[in-house]
């Protein structure tokens, strides 16, 4: 899941680039054995409309669902949308919550490139219910909306999840959405993620119902939104508190990572200094499937950047031995907890890997390998 997003995230690959890079990824199990969402999949799928349809994504998407849908405000690039647009908003920079510039995410076409509104969501979820017809014209065939409804991944409910969720007994993967059972009936959903914005939709067929819900900031409060709207029309008795629950929850998580917060400043050694001048440190290292990251000397401080992605900036802040504290600077707006860069020296004491250890949960910076260029 989400493996390979730091090839698109930020950067100034195009889509034919990412897709070069994608051989090198570590597979974690065989070939369609297990459920893992992964966003690089649907970039090669929009790259196989363009060979097959001789006509751009964006050139596809328009003719085909968002002229004849009439979805006016929906755009496949944020190049192109229009006045009156909502903002992202998020935690990043450390200092509140804050607003930044929406994301262009061109080189990741197939995967997040729409931007759209409630109302024109509304109209392609009318779509779905309508079984792919509108105003007598077929957009979609019948057996086609019918097959993308059906499960063809399993996802295995945890205990965890089964007791936050009594009356779902089995969840799935379709095509393209995810599918559970719910009080008799079948729901059918996806949700999406951007640094700042996340989205929700959600079809119940049996009730011709539709829900969609966005939000201009990472609250996990549209899911509780979706499944309020639902439970309100299937006049579900005994409604939990969902929303009560989810504050507690994020009570007791924000009081978990303060205790893992002090618990790594209490692991942190004293007195402990680089086992090379800083200048040692100052060098290029290489991913073969990213490309490459350098580290420079800014001032009295190492300064890490990515050089595909140059928004991707962080100060160094030496934390003990070779472990330097990644500090990202304003341009990132993910919003990163701490983190932490350890440098590896060889025997001739030169730094020999980078190793990045960000916690977080989209992108792994783990997989990069990053070795110095000799």
């Amino acid at each position: 899941t989400f493996s390979g997003d730091l090839l698109w995230f930020g950067t100034n690959y195009s889509a034919d680039e990412v897709i070069a890079r994608i051989p090198k990824l570590k597979p974690v199990s065989s070939f369609r054995s297990r459920y893992g969402y992964q966003n690089l999949m649907f970039v090669v799928a929009g790259k196989v409309i363009e060979r097959v349809s001789k006509q751009t994504w964006a050139a596809f998407v328009q003719t085909e669902f968002l002229i004849p849908l009439h979805m006016d405000r929906t755009t496949t690039s944020v190049t192109t949308m229009k006045d009156n647009f909502a903002l992202p908003h998020n935690e990043s920079g450390g200092n509140g919550m804050r607003s930044f510039p929406v994301r262009n995410l061109d080189n990741c076409w197939g995967a997040c490139g729409l931007n759209s509104s409630v109302n024109d969501m509304a109209k392609w979820m009318n779509l779905l219910l309508a079984n792919g017809s509108i105003d007598d014209k077929s957009i979609i065939s019948k057996a086609q909306v019918w097959a993308m409804m059906q499960p063809y991944t399993v996802m295995q409910l945890s205990p965890v999840a089964a007791a936050a969720n009594p009356h779902r007994h089995f969840q799935a993967y379709g095509l393209g959405f995810f599918l559970h059972d719910y009080h008799d009936r079948k729901i059918v959903y996806h949700s999406g993620g951007m640094d700042g914005m996340i989205s929700q939709l959600a079809i119940v067929p049996e009730e011709n119902l539709g829900v969609v819900v966005l939000t201009n900031s990472e609250s996990s409060a549209s899911r509780f939104v979706r499944e309020r709207v639902i439970d309100c029309f299937l006049d579900v008795k005994n409604r939990p508190d969902a929303s009560g629950t989810a504050i507690a929850a994020q009570a007791a998580a924000d009081q978990r990572n303060a205790e893992a917060r002090e618990k790594k400043n209490a692991s942190r050694v004293s007195d402990t200094k680089p086992s090379l001048n800083l200048e040692k440190y100052a060098t290029r290292f290489r991913s073969d499937l990213y490309g490459d990251v350098t580290v420079s000397i800014e001032g009295d401080h190492l300064v890490m950047r990515f050089e595909p992605a140059a928004e991707l900036v962080a100060d160094l802040q030496h934390w003990h031995y070779d472990t330097f504290e990644i500090k990202w600077r304003d341009s990132v707006t993910y919003n990163f907890p701490r983190g932490w860069v350890t440098f590896s020296v060889d025997s001739e004491g030169l730094p020999h890997q980078l190793i990045i250890d960000q916690p977080n949960d989209d992108f792994w910076f783990y997989e990069l390998d990053l070795f110095r260029v000799k």
